[in-house]
């Protein structure tokens, strides 16, 4: 990133700051192919959200075989066999005949395949939200904090690391229980319990910016102390909260799915991964395994792809 300042009438000119080390996403998609994976099942579940919410809003872009809140009838059925997909492919797409359960249906009747690719609306919208709100009041105190050193800041750093010190789950948990079970509460428990991270990284990047010539320079030409710290230092400092916020998305997803597994999430019949693999759960020991082992499957992809797109975006920058 390219910071240019107006040099006054003393200076006589203008002062460039360095050009940061840019990170070529396409080289890295075409060259890697760790990091290419992620991108594309990151795309796949992000395109899986936005149909999901396309339909709740009116448009026909369902694209569940069935709805994946209301039972089908057909309860605990098996999902057919690897060896019988492509004549079932074949009859359901040529031949009109009725969608299959690919992956089986749970003790409730509810289609098992529909509801884990509807679960990224619930995943996914929770996950983004908490992340991006967990940068921005991150970015925003991390850089008060290292621009402006004084006790009130330092009394911030010690609440955020107060925050660190206890496991994100149970803070989680705790926030979720007693603010309720509502999704727009459990987005906030999880930005509260994420934000700490991003005030760590942006304050020690603040901190290392700001002893730089061009702080310097844009004090020296008459800048006041905000208009140095949000127009000069901030956006010198932001790439590491930007590629963090990849990894925090697959941990919120993670904690989203934790959360709804053991009853403080999300509440039935809700499609999401985590609630699905608890239904599912106490029907392992019946030999119903499919009912936890796709949602299961699902979630690791996912978190998986997020992590691998973070690594790969890290390594260049670093």
């Amino acid at each position: 990133m390219t910071t240019t300042i107006q040099a006054g009438a003393d200076a006589g000119g203008e002062i460039y700051i360095p050009k940061r080390r840019r990170i070529d996403i396409w080289r890295k998609f075409k060259e890697e192919r760790l990091f290419a994976f992620g991108c594309i099942v990151v795309t796949i579940m992000l395109l899986l959200a936005l149909l999901e919410i396309g339909h709740d809003i009116g448009l026909p872009t369902r694209i569940t075989p069935y709805d994946p809140n209301f039972a089908t009838g057909n309860v605990s059925v098996s999902p057919p066999s690897l060896a019988d997909w492509p004549g079932l492919l074949w009859a359901t797409i040529f031949e009109g005949a009725k969608p299959p359960h690919w992956f089986g249906t749970d003790n409730s009747g509810l289609d098992v395949f529909s509801r884990t690719i509807a679960a990224p609306k619930t995943d996914m919208t929770i996950a983004l939200v908490a992340a991006l709100t967990s940068m921005f009041l991150g970015t925003l105190v991390g850089l008060l904090c290292g621009f402006y050193r004084n006790i009130a800041t330092e009394v911030v750093m010690r609440i955020s690391d107060l925050l660190q010190s206890f496991p994100v789950f149970i803070t989680a948990m705790v926030l979720v229980a007693l603010s309720g079970r509502q999704v727009w509460n459990i987005v906030l428990a999880l930005a509260i319990v994420y934000a700490p991270i991003f005030v760590r990284l942006t304050r020690a990047e603040v901190m290392s910016q700001s002893v730089r010539g061009y702080v310097e320079a844009a004090r020296a030409v008459g800048n006041p102390e905000w208009k140095v710290a949000f127009k000069h230092v901030l956006p010198n400092s932001l790439i590491p909260s930007l590629i963090q916020v990849s990894s925090t998305i697959g941990f919120a997803i993670l904690l989203t799915s934790g959360l709804s597994f053991v009853g403080a999430g999300v509440r039935p019949p809700t499609p999401e991964w985590g609630l699905m693999i608890s239904l599912g759960a106490p029907q392992i020991i019946l030999g119903e395994w499919w009912q936890s082992i796709f949602p299961g499957v699902a979630i690791s992809l996912t978190v998986f792809s997020f992590a691998a797109v973070g690594h790969g975006l890290e390594e260049d920058y670093g």
